[in-house]
């Protein structure tokens, strides 16, 4: 699997030769195709040829392009996932919707369970809730468990002031680095030949990845702790690097350590088996070591 994450910071040409990105500013650097898994153009005076673009298509790999301010503004994927992405998008159609919800009900529990093994890491007592809510966690959630740890996790990692809709850097950062996963997930889930706008809890009509929203839950925290460790450091080029760092951190799931960009591809093909083959058994989740 590719694991690499090519960040194009600065003035650069992109261009492509025999297999390889070929990067040309002051200097000439080359990456073969075969070790890239996604491409961030993080400056606005980078020139990508078209060639490179279909190359880049033809073997799935993401490119991200950032606006004047650095921050995501959009992203290239494949029209066709997968050899027979009809099929796939049929199955997503008619799949069973109350075993869908069984499976979304299981994938909020694992990421609540992540949230507490992040607060325990830093000796929060406020962990034990979180349990808690976990136990009470009822199918498709109706009493709005994944609220209320959200409160008590938030609160408890950066302070009572913090509020998760303000303006502050460290919500910047919060969204920048989900935005990067986000962005992984879209990759993989239309890999397999499913559409990311058909999710199974979010079904927002202006979010084309709704899908996306609703499997990355469980990786949430891994951004969470990178912020928390650099919480006294501004929302800078330096700490998006260290966000879009968190695809070359290295997991455990299904018994083997992983790069998280592999690992959530792993993942996303276990929440899919799950829902064909009706069993919970096939999730595979990520094993947080902290």
């Amino acid at each position: 699997m590719s694991w690499r994450i090519v960040v194009i910071d600065s003035k650069a040409k992109l261009t492509y030769k025999n297999d390889y990105l070929v990067v040309r500013n002051d200097n000439i650097r080359r990456i073969h195709l075969s070790e890239i898994n996604t491409v961030i153009v993080n400056s606005t005076a980078v020139v990508i040829t078209s060639y490179l673009i279909n190359e880049l298509i033809k073997r799935k790999i993401k490119i991200i392009f950032c606006d004047e301010t650095r921050s995501p503004a959009g992203e290239i994927m494949p029209y066709y996932g997968c050899h027979n992405s009809s099929k796939r998008i049929n199955e997503q159609l008619y799949w069973d919707k109350e075993f869908a919800v069984d499976v979304w009900t299981r994938i909020i529990k694992e990421k609540i369970h992540n949230q507490s093994i992040i607060l325990k890491h830093y000796g929060e007592k406020n962990a034990d809730k979180l349990d808690v809510y976990i136990e009470e966690l009822q199918r498709n959630d109706e009493t709005n468990r994944e609220g209320h740890a959200a409160k008590v996790y938030f609160d408890t990692l950066f302070g009572m002031s913090f509020k998760r809709d303000d303006g502050s850097d460290l919500n910047a950062a919060l969204n920048y680095g989900y935005t990067v996963l986000l962005s992984q997930f879209n990759r993989d889930i239309v890999a397999y030949g499913y559409l990311t706008q058909l999710g199974i809890k979010h079904r927002n009509e202006f979010n084309p990845y709704n899908l996306s929203s609703d499997l990355m839950e469980p990786f949430r925290p891994l951004i969470d702790k990178i912020v928390r460790d650099n919480i006294d450091e501004g929302f800078d080029g330096a700490m998006k690097i260290k966000l879009i760092d968190v695809l070359n951190q290295q997991v455990v799931i299904n018994r083997s350590k992983q790069y998280v960009s592999n690992a959530i591809a792993i993942y996303v093909k276990s929440v899919f088996q799950a829902i064909k083959k009706h069993n919970l058994n096939e999730l595979k989740f990520i094993e947080y070591e902290l």
